[in-house]
């Protein structure tokens, strides 16, 4: 199959900058895929489709402040900078030892002490060896840089290498929050702007993105669901590189996805599998508890607890073995997760279909926008 098979059309106002307040009251989506079949909803009407017995599995990840922005400055005891200097920088004094602004947006961080993988805009300002300054206390040398843009740097408060805690620390500290590019709210204050692009159930931290599906749920409406006999589960999937790059490949096979990291316990494996071996429905909320499941689930369809990564990229034609239904949002187009739908739905047409029925009906796009629930 082709990138292109999964684009369409998208006016600029239909891109939500904000969530509804209260948020269960955005519009819902009921898509049923064996009968083909939509209904237009309120969020809070989902617990008329949810049944007793059902098992709602969510991602409990929680969105840090990944958004640097530092000033370069040259390390004199870099052993790249000459080479740097001749090929690259070869015009005057000035430009040397000019002050620059570069912003990092950390991803992950790696097994060595101290070293991310971190995105960098523009990036092309960035060369080995170079050293970027967020604060007195806290910055970072650049190691390596990948084929693919990413940049592999070094962390520290200025004096010594710091662990992942005390980066992320820091990046609360001196960051902000990674809203996607398409979110252009300067009117809310950076704390408010952290508080909405955030679930309700958030509390394991280390997301770059927000797994956007669960926004949708309020306190109150958790409740009405627990009334009614729906159980719940829950996953830790920090969010990455693979939810939010590009596909640029010309065919969705040669796109190459990055791992994430992952964690499910012991009781949230058995409450699963326990759901399976019922004849329990499972409904995931987001494309990231999806990949979770699918990505862990063994040949005897079972989860199993787990620490670590995992990589799947779900495209049609998947044969799913533990996920019944879904909530998700309306996606961006030729992207991984609207790919991941179409999976789902087992029809790319029935779903750019429902996606163009969303658009004639103004329904609110991308991570603050409108759901879907597919069942």
């Amino acid at each position: 199959m082709f990138t292109s098979d999964f684009d369409y059309n998208l006016s600029k106002e239909l891109i939500a900058q904000t969530p509804i307040s209260p948020r269960d009251n955005s519009r819902l989506m009921i898509v049923d895929k064996r009968a083909r079949q939509i209904q237009h909803k309120q969020f809070k009407d989902i617990v008329n489709y949810l049944s007793e017995g059902d098992l709602l599995v969510w991602n409990n990840s929680k969105v840090f402040k990944a958004r640097l922005t530092g000033t370069i400055m040259l390390d004199e005891k870099s052993d790249n900078i000459d080479d740097w200097q001749e090929k690259h920088l070869q015009l005057t004094d000035r430009i040397l030892n000019a002050p620059s602004q570069v912003e990092i947006f950390l991803v992950r961080p790696m097994e060595n002490k101290g070293v991310w993988k971190v995105l960098a805009k523009p990036g092309r300002k960035l060369r080995l060896g170079m050293k970027v300054v967020f604060a007195e206390d806290f910055s970072c040398e650049i190691m390596a840089k990948e084929d693919d843009g990413v940049i592999l740097a070094q962390f520290n408060d200025g004096v010594e290498i710091i662990d992942d805690a005390i980066v992320r620390a820091k990046a609360n500290q001196y960051g902000s929050v990674p809203t996607p590019p398409y979110i252009n709210r300067p009117d809310l204050a950076p704390d408010e702007l952290s508080e909405r692009y955030q679930t309700v159930y958030a509390k394991a931290e280390g997301s770059v993105a927000a797994p956007t599906a669960g926004f949708h749920f309020t306190p109150e409406l958790i409740e009405a669901l627990k009334n009614k006999g729906v159980q719940f589960a829950e996953i830790t999937l920090h969010v990455g590189l693979g939810t939010f790059l590009p596909v640029k490949t010309e065919k969705i096979k040669d796109h190459k996805m990055h791992s994430e990291y992952v964690e499910i316990t012991a009781s949230n494996a058995d409450k699963i599998n326990q759901a399976k071996d019922e004849g329990r429905r499972v409904v995931a909320v987001g494309t990231t508890t999806v990949r979770t499941l699918e990505g862990l689930v063994e040949q005897k369809n079972r989860i199993v607890p787990y620490t670590g990564d995992v990589n799947i990229f779900i495209t049609p034609g998947f044969k799913f073995k533990i996920i019944d239904g879904l909530i998700t949002n309306f996606h961006l187009p030729k992207s991984t997760l609207l790919m991941l739908v179409s999976a789902f739905a087992s029809d790319r047409q029935f779903i750019l279909d429902c996606y163009a029925r969303a658009v004639e009906h103004k329904y609110r796009f991308y991570s603050f926008g409108d759901a879907m629930l597919i069942k």
